[in-house]
């Protein structure tokens, strides 16, 4: 008998079918139409993308989210192809799996989405989040705006089971207006912004004030996403820095759920916060060689080969 976790890293978050155009020349006008000059379907949204980048590195990961009963087995099929464990995903009958349209360049994107099956995530969470025993993990992954009525007791009831814990937000910043997100936030092992979101959060546009704002928050470490010019981390008190590497991107799509992904395997792997952060940003910086936010995600024998070459 063993007590082990069943997982390394449970994911928690929103699902999508993600339909990624890309190329465009020109963004449109209202009446006008511009078109893509390519065109990829695969599975989204920041729960599914860092779970399958941990995968395709070695951990164990399986995911919680909801998709739809009718057009839910396209992606559940991809998941397990990719490696994730799908016990933890509910499917309804009241809506359809979530869809995003991104439209991507090669270096942003923006994205049109229908929320289906994911606004039955939020019940799903609270309705876990307090059994006995629901997450039996290492570690859990929040890629989600998580309630803020209970995120906080959660997070600690998580921590005094002996697990870890990171959040992803993503783009909602009525969550980061909240003040109950700071209370959240401070429980969390790691929080994860890009600089957009750590910009709206303290007011402040210069990466280290943007951490030395956090550090005063009394948050622990904020492993921040710079796209093109890198990453910075707050470990500890400490601001560290990770210059971009030299990858001509074709698709951003996913590259912050990928970094998140290459950052939580060396945590998880007993790295120090520094090559933490570099695997991170190699592990975003690679995402984007593919369109969509899986397919560019590197191999370990790839990651092994890219460490190598990168400051």
């Amino acid at each position: 008998m063993t007590n082990r976790p069943s997982f390394d890293v449970l994911a928690v978050g929103d699902l999508f079918q993600d339909l990624v155009m890309s190329g465009f020349r020109t963004w449109p006008r209202a009446g006008e139409e511009s078109f893509a000059h390519e065109f990829h379907k695969e599975i989204g949204g920041g729960a599914a993308i860092t779970a399958c980048g941990l995968a395709k590195l070695g951990l164990r990961a399986g995911i919680i989210g909801v998709v739809g009963e009718s057009d839910g087995q396209w992606m559940l099929d991809r998941l397990r192809v990719h490696g994730v464990s799908i016990d933890g995903i509910k499917t309804t009958a009241a809506e359809p799996t979530a869809i995003a349209v991104s439209i991507s360049t090669t270096t942003d994107r923006t994205f049109l989405t229908y929320n289906g099956a994911n606004r039955e995530l939020p019940a799903l969470i609270e309705r876990l989040a307090f059994a006995a025993q629901p997450f039996r993990a290492r570690h859990v992954h929040f890629a989600h705006a998580l309630d803020l009525s209970f995120a906080p007791r959660l997070f600690e009831e998580l921590a005094n089971s002996g697990l870890t814990v990171s959040v992803d937000v993503g783009w909602h910043p009525e969550w980061y207006g909240d003040t109950r997100a700071v209370s959240a936030l401070q429980l969390a092992d790691v929080f994860f912004p890009n600089e957009r979101e750590a910009e709206v959060m303290t007011h402040e546009t210069e990466p280290r004030r943007m951490l030395d704002a956090f550090r005063r928050m009394g948050l622990k470490r904020v492993a921040m996403k710079r796209g093109q010019s890198g990453a910075a981390l707050l470990w500890d008190g400490e601001i560290l820095f990770q210059e971009p590497g030299n990858i001509e991107p074709v698709d951003t799509t996913g590259a912050g759920d990928c970094f998140d992904a290459g950052f939580l395997y060396a945590r998880l792997t007993g790295m120090d916060p520094k090559a933490c952060l570099k695997v991170g940003a190699v592990c975003g910086e690679m995402s984007a060689r593919a369109l969509g936010g899986i397919a560019g995600f590197p191999s370990k024998n790839e990651l092994d080969g890219a460490l190598c070459s990168v400051r």
